[in-house]
């Protein structure tokens, strides 16, 4: 690429996440990436009833005036991407229309549908076909309570389209589902790479339900007239399938030189892995809580799901009805309260809801015979340190898999830019940790889009871009034994808790 006359290429990734999305511009020099923000918006889904659902049509809409406000910059798009969280999906019916607000992953037939599930088929059906660890929000599972309630959206259902895919089909009219957003839903063979017949037949699901699977990095159509209009674009850009699942484009930015590290992909949730060859499905993955999600080349991301700073925003939303205060004054208040006071397990199910997070995390160390956190310091040191420790966990468990040692833990995305859990991450594990780039998932994006134009070749050109065109921190360990001795309390603390 150096020493040629390069064009600059522009795209745009419409980056969503479970609680706001951006529309962000990416431009391509031939060299280096940079991205600029377009516009922004929050998102978070709807209680009505006994029910969540997101608001497909805001974010549809919000979507569209992203792209056309990246149009007034008037450049030429190269393409369109668009990536999401997991699993969570709209149906449409044979006139392709949509039927209902897709529902929210913490919607409550997630969890009804997985114990009535392995109650008929036992624990370990699922994940020994798809390599998919059980979680109550997974795609098998909410679709398994519609079934088993009959439910008259599924009845009418033609076609089922996970959320990007969903957004691109509203964008461009055209049916398909992208590898990695499909690896989520825990109806894939991991053996042949295509839907289960198994899964679909045990969860009494029709084949014809689900669309034809592409590859990351492909086209999956042109903006639609309509489209075109409303946005100000005189010529219609491709709209790529990108690493669809936002933490699959978030591990596509990974500004690694080898491929011996693991990743934290940090946001609402930090998802820990590593990038494998094959699928991992053996006893140790199983119960060490692991899954093999899809990597954009068509390897596999071998991770566990911890709930990341979900506990912490929470707490920050409760705290902020009294006073608000930004996320460096948090930071600060925990860094001057003392440590290794109190632990929680921040995957335990009492932290799942939103609702009155820091009286939750208060009964937790109270239940467990700790020290009850009160300021808001002691109550953010303990999720950091907490946080922190389950890393130490998942790397633990990640390393067992693999049968060696990784050298370095890279930590990207929102979380990345929180020094202070970024340091505890590293004294926890004993290990280098770099931070950056904040905004993985739009780079990973980005970076696809420019692959499929043909301005990289491969993998390994994608991390060099990334490498030359984001800052990134390191931190080194530091009172390592320390940490390792108060990582047996804190497995101990999480297995003497019973529940409140």
């Amino acid at each position: 690429m150096k020493g040629l006359i390069y064009m600059a290429m522009y795209f745009l990734a419409a980056d969503l996440g479970a609680s706001n999305g951006r529309v962000m511009m990416g431009s391509f020099d031939g060299e280096k990436v940079s991205l600029s923000e377009v516009s922004r918006f929050s998102n978070e889904y709807v209680h009505v009833g006994d029910a969540d659902y997101w608001d497909i049509l805001g974010i549809y809409s919000n979507v569209v005036k992203g792209i056309a406000a990246g149009a007034k910059n008037s450049r030429e798009l190269s393409g369109i991407g668009i990536d999401t969280w997991g699993v969570d999906f709209g149906l449409i019916d044979r006139q392709g229309r949509l039927i209902g607000n897709p529902r929210s992953y913490r919607d409550p037939r997630g969890l009804r549908g997985m114990e009535a599930f392995r109650g008929k088929y036992g624990d370990k059906a699922a994940f020994e076909i798809t390599g998919i660890a059980d979680n109550e929000f997974n795609t098998l599972y909410q679709l398994y309570d519609m079934a088993v309630t009959g439910d008259p959206q599924l009845e009418a259902a033609d076609k089922l389209l996970l959320l990007p895919d969903l957004l691109g089909y509203m964008l461009c009219g055209e049916i398909s589902s992208e590898y990695t957003i499909s690896t989520t839903t825990q109806m894939m063979d991991a053996a042949s790479g295509g839907w289960s017949e198994k899964i679909l037949e045990m969860a009494g699901i029709k084949g014809s339900l689900m669309c034809p699977i592409t590859p990351s990095g492909t086209v999956k159509g042109s903006l639609r007239r309509y489209v075109l209009q409303e946005t100000g674009l005189e010529k219609a850009p491709p709209v790529f399938c990108v690493g669809s699942h936002d933490t699959a484009s978030a591990v596509a930015s990974v500004p690694a030189k080898d491929g011996d590290f693991a990743f934290i992909s940090s946001g609402t949730w930090s998802v820990v892995g590593i990038v494998s060859e094959k699928a991992v499905i053996n006893e140790t993955a199983y119960k060490d809580g692991f899954s093999n999600e899809g990597a954009v080349d068509g390897k596999y991301r071998l991770l566990r799901n911890i709930m990341g700073m979900w506990i912490i925003q929470n707490c920050k939303r409760q705290w902020d009805r009294v006073k608000a205060s930004g996320w460096d004054d948090i930071v600060e208040s925990a860094k001057a309260a003392p440590p290794f006071r109190s632990f929680i397990d921040v995957s335990a199910g009492v932290f799942y809801d939103a609702d009155s997070m820091p009286q939750k995390i208060q009964r937790y160390c109270s239940a467990t015979g700790q020290h009850v956190p009160q300021t808001q310091g002691e109550i953010a040191r303990t999720v950091y340190e907490s946080l922190a420790m389950s890393y130490r966990e998942a790397f633990d468990g990640l390393e067992k898999i693999k049968g060696s040692k990784i050298a370095t833990l890279h930590i990207v995305g929102g979380g990345s830019k929180n020094s202070l859990l970024n340091q505890f991450a590293a004294n926890a594990i004993n290990r280098e940790v770099t931070s950056g780039p904040a905004e993985a998932a739009a780079a990973g994006n980005i970076m696809m889009q420019v692959k499929a134009s043909g301005g990289v070749k491969d993998m390994a050109q994608m991390r060099d871009v990334i490498r030359g065109s984001f800052a990134v921190e390191s931190y080194e360990p530091k009172e390592a034994d320390i940490w390792d001795e108060q990582y047996q309390r804190y497995l101990a603390i999480k297995k003497s808790y019973k529940g409140l």
